[in-house]
């Protein structure tokens, strides 16, 4: 499991080290899962390689959510004095991510059904 981890901080260290380079504008992270993914996809880096220590991230994902949770509680009072913006925005970004998504499902749904 220790190279499966090497292989993960490898492209985490890779992405930081770009995003560095590119004054911050993406997160390291983003560009280090991004480089993962072209490195499996081209065949550099097998699956089997990073199986095990995917499948345990994946599955105790829960843990990288406690950071966020702790940051929420400590801007508690932003949030309470804000509280009907914020709610407005997720209820108003929810309902047009829902409306673009169905739109464009319903385009692409029939043009395969044209193609058949």
């Amino acid at each position: 499991m220790l190279i499966e981890v090497f292989y993960i901080l490898f492209f985490f260290f890779a992405g930081e080290f770009v995003s560095h380079f590119l004054g911050g504008f993406i997160p390291g992270s983003v560009i280090g899962m991004i480089l993962l993914f072209l490195a499996l996809v081209a065949g550099w880096v097998k699956p089997l390689k990073v199986k095990k220590i995917s499948t345990f991230l994946t599955q105790n994902m829960g843990i990288f959510f406690l950071p966020a949770g702790v940051g929420l509680m400590n801007a508690l009072g932003i949030i309470s004095k804000y509280w009907v913006v914020i709610v407005t925005a997720c209820v108003v970004s929810t309902v047009l991510v829902i409306a673009t998504v169905g739109i464009v499902q319903q385009k692409m749904g029939k043009e395969i059904k044209e193609d058949e």
